[in-house]
């Protein structure tokens, strides 16, 4: 059974990328995507499925929410203006440094969380399925980009 639902979501997710983003829902595909190469490589159970996913997206909720406070905003304001002040940038390094122990927090609680929910060796595991699933979605973003450039 879980074969049956992992193969469906890798077809749905190939499919989706198949497409270009009319719909605006690059987002949820991608982590669509995401759901089923994780649950493949890491063979989790449905029990384990079960128990992991509701973890992992709080982790994943709570990791964008510190990005998009802390550290997105000083990329937009470095992008459009790379002269900031002496005072500007110590104010930036602050609030990556208490981003980054945020981030840090979060982390901690995410793997502390999910001893209860899958085997140590997993969760292991799990920094090195993301980091191979990152890597293959970049791939395939530079594919597409590539592609509609020659168009």
């Amino acid at each position: 059974m879980k074969q049956i639902i992992t193969i469906l979501l890798i077809f749905t997710g190939l499919l989706s990328l198949a497409q270009p983003p009319k719909d605006g829902k690059m987002k949820e595909r991608i982590r669509t995507q995401k759901i089923a190469f994780i649950t493949e490589k890491l063979a989790l159970t449905a029990d384990e499925a079960q128990k992991f996913w509701p973890i992992y997206n709080q982790f994943d909720d709570t990791s964008n929410k510190i990005k998009s406070e802390y550290f997105r905003p000083i990329m937009r304001k470095m992008r459009r203006n790379q002269d900031v002040s002496d005072s500007e940038a110590n104010s930036f390094l602050e609030q990556i440094i208490e981003g980054e122990n945020k981030m840090h927090l979060a982390k901690q609680k995410l793997l502390k969380d999910l001893k209860s929910a899958i085997p140590a060796k997993k969760i292991i595991r799990l920094k090195v399925v993301e980091d191979e699933f990152n890597r293959q979605l970049l791939k395939r973003l530079e594919k597409f980009k590539n592609r509609r450039k020659k168009d």
